[in-house]
């Protein structure tokens, strides 16, 4: 690609907080639920990657032309791909996606198409933008999607705190995560965690159904934890994934999991949560109370989603 820079990318980061900052110089954004996507262009050449880097075009085959239709020649744009139910953003369809056979992908684009939500402008032709601040950006980004027409959106935002904290209490229904918070004069910090996100927050006593290796450390640290919770017909179902920890606590959790392997003859099976993907073992179940920030579901994650799960 004729590119200021060459895929991949790692996207920028956010960091929780419990409240909307105060002050002037940020600017807010609903945080969407769906995968957070990069989208490189250059002329009939386009890339969706995720945010672990992985490319997605197999997985949205139908955003492909719109995106064509909608972007400027070369350029790269930040964002996030949903689908929109009846009246809510759908993940549990979005996560369906995440599916080896074409066919399948085929049906499911057709039935529940998805759309593409931008809110940042990293790349514009020759220009690099990633160190301008992002009141420059997000001015191009609103210039270059001035024309944007479904299923290609342009994120709204504003500077107003008030009305920020209306979108987090009026939106929770419609499937939005919370409120994202960035400062106007900051550049695109890659990998780096600069933004705040403040989500609607809820606690809950799961189980520990197995788990993932980290991906610096496949047989020595647990990446995440996967995480369940019971039917009233004892049925148990993806819900999420804990994956906040430190380096210490991955290897001591290691440990752990190797002792709940020699119990698992004594555990019930798993049951409603299907397979998971290359790399992730299950141990039976066992009795979390998670005291650490969770992940409703499993977000942004390529393959990250047991095959048949559900909420």
């Amino acid at each position: 690609m004729r590119l200021p820079f060459a895929p991949p990318l790692a996207p920028m980061l956010s960091s929780a907080a419990d409240a909307l900052p105060d002050g002037e110089g940020w600017q807010f954004e609903p945080k969407w639920d769906g995968f957070r996507t990069l989208v490189f262009r250059d002329g009939d050449e386009i890339l969706l990657q995720s945010r672990d880097e992985k490319p997605m075009n197999r997985y949205f085959p139908e955003l492909i032309a719109p995106l064509a239709a909608t972007l400027s020649e070369r350029c790269v744009v930040d964002g996030e791909i949903v689908i929109v139910g009846v009246g809510w953003l759908d993940f549990e369809t979005l996560l369906l996606r995440i599916h080896p056979a074409a066919s399948r992908v085929k049906l499911l684009s057709a039935q529940a198409p998805a759309s593409f939500v931008a809110w940042d402008l990293l790349a514009l032709g020759d220009d690099d933008l990633r160190n301008a601040p992002l009141a420059l950006r997000r001015e191009r980004l609103e210039h270059v999607l001035a024309g944007a027409a479904p299923p290609v959106h342009l994120s709204p935002a504003t500077r107003d705190r008030a009305l920020a904290a209306d979108w987090f209490r009026r939106f929770e229904g419609a499937g939005l995560d919370g409120v994202m918070a960035k400062r106007l004069e900051a550049p695109y910090r890659a990998g780096e965690r600069t933004m705040i996100k403040v989500k609607h927050e809820r606690t809950a006593d799961c189980v520990v159904a197995g788990f993932r290796w980290h991906k610096k450390g496949a047989g020595t640290m647990v990446g995440s934890l996967l995480l369940g919770l019971y039917d009233d017909d004892h049925t148990l179902h993806h819900v999420g994934v804990a994956a906040a920890f430190t380096a210490t606590v991955r290897k001591a959790a290691r440990h752990r999991a190797d002792a709940a392997a020699r119990e698992r003859a004594r555990r019930p099976s798993v049951a409603g949560l299907g397979r998971g993907t290359a790399g992730s073992q299950r141990e039976g179940t066992a009795a979390a109370r998670c005291d650490q920030s969770v992940e409703p579901r499993q977000r942004s994650e390529l393959g990250a989603a047991p095959a048949g799960s559900r909420l």
